[in-house]
């Protein structure tokens, strides 16, 4: 590489150029320091999005604020009712993609197109939130899904593999490694340091070479790089610390494809492990549908055929068994963190859950409108919140949440503002 065309290296070439060190999945699957004591729980976010939508009619009241009446999705939560919000009128904008599906890709995100020629997508919600806060916790995320697709994207726009088995993340989280892997591990991080020497070096010989403007360019590069550094030199400590003990049984993964439900509730009870050993704060989940019959008391036919209701009655009534019992358990996990007290305070008061689907009708594959639940994380519940989706959108509310989760930011994607949860 000659001096002229190094003269005209941004920080995003420069870090192509040293792609094949950094990007490395050692690099990218870092775990953060120890958790710090703290006299306050801390803050956490949650989201779930089942990608086979839900009907719509049956959640979203026909009145706004308070006094609304509760609709039938709505019933198996009405005893938490003052811990939610029910929102409408969200969307992100330009979603048509390469198929009616593809806006999964962008529900934390908000990137545009889906899929279609030239798309790459942006960092999703909850990667943005653990580059933040993910130091404080043994693992920066949790990024599950009942099948092998996830809802977290990185910064680069790549898709970050879901955990699928309850049983391998309850050892994750939760069994020590033996001496042997420990130091395997050790031997690791060590090598990833070495490596992130050897790119200063090359970066601060380039640096010589440079005008000002590039010099400051790389002095944003060297900033990244110490913090990479940094997180390893803690992934050691963790390396060596005992993971969290808990009671809990290590679940038994179900094998039967079709029984949904039961993979939902096993996920969840393991997010609430998570969320009481401060192993992470910030967990995704993807609720995958199926070209098949779940295996739910009432249903016999297969779901994704069923979410195409084309405003059929009978399908929509046995879709609405299906969809009854994602918000039956959704409900038995907002409980559950209800219940957990810390410092004499429900969990749920510190925790965001967001609760959702990318399609707004999925018979049509519309995106707009999202059926969308917002519980917990401290805001003010109990309403039905009807925006007007010319004045704000979908990404507009992850603001709000990143702000609650103490990040120092007015923009995320497309928004144009924030969603007032006051």
């Amino acid at each position: 590489m000659n001096i002229a065309t190094r003269r005209h290296l941004s920080r995003r070439a420069f870090l192509r150029g040293t792609g094949t060190v950094l990007s490395l999945p050692f690099l990218e699957a870092m775990t953060p320091a120890f958790t710090r004591a703290t006299t306050q729980p801390p803050k956490r976010f949650v989201a779930m999005c089942a990608t086979l939508g839900f009907h719509t009619p049956f959640l979203h009241p026909k009145e706004t604020g308070t006094g609304y009446t509760i609709t039938p999705y709505l019933e198996p939560l009405k005893d938490l009712r003052d811990d939610f919000t029910v929102i409408s009128g969200l969307e992100h904008a330009e979603q048509n993609g390469a198929n009616g599906h593809t806006s999964e890709f962008t529900w934390l995100t908000s990137a545009k197109h889906p899929g279609l020629a030239g798309f790459k997508n942006t960092i999703s919600i909850d990667q943005l939130i653990a580059e933040k806060i993910g130091t404080q916790t043994r693992f920066p995320s949790l990024v599950l899904g009942t099948g092998s697709e996830s809802l977290s994207w990185s910064a680069s726009g790549v898709p970050l593999p879901a955990e699928s088995s309850p049983s391998k993340a309850f050892q994750q989280l939760f069994i020590d490694g033996t001496p042997a892997e420990v130091k395997s591990q050790m031997s690791g991080l060590k090598r990833g340091r070495s490596i992130l020497d050897t790119v200063m070096g090359q970066a601060k010989k380039l640096e010589r070479e440079l005008g000002k403007r590039d010099q400051e360019k790389l002095d944003e590069y060297f900033s990244a790089v110490r913090e990479l550094e940094s997180r390893l030199m803690q992934n050691e400590e963790w390396a060596q610390k005992p993971k969290p003990k808990v009671e809990a049984k290590p679940p038994t993964d179900i094998q039967s494809r079709t029984d949904a439900i039961g993979k939902m509730k096993l996920m969840q009870d393991l997010i609430v492990l998570a969320l009481q050993t401060d192993s992470t704060r910030t967990i995704t989940l993807r609720l995958s549908g199926m070209n098949a019959v779940p295996e739910i008391e009432g249903v016999s036919h297969d779901w994704h055929n069923l979410s195409h209701h084309g405003q059929d009655p009978a399908k929509i009534e046995e879709l609405k068994v299906i969809e009854l019992a994602e918000f039956r358990a959704f409900s038995d996990f907002l409980t559950k963190l209800k219940i957990t007290q810390e410092n004499g305070v429900p969990m749920l008061n510190n925790t965001s859950v967001l609760f959702g689907s990318n399609l707004g009708n999925a018979s049509a594959h519309n995106t707009k409108n999202l059926p969308l639940l917002l519980a917990g994380g401290g805001f003010k519940h109990g309403r039905h919140l009807a925006v007007d989706p010319q004045k704000q959108v979908f990404s507009n509310l992850f603001v709000t949440m990143a702000q609650r989760m103490g990040l120092e930011t007015d923009k995320f994607g497309f928004s144009n503002g924030i969603l007032d949860l006051s």
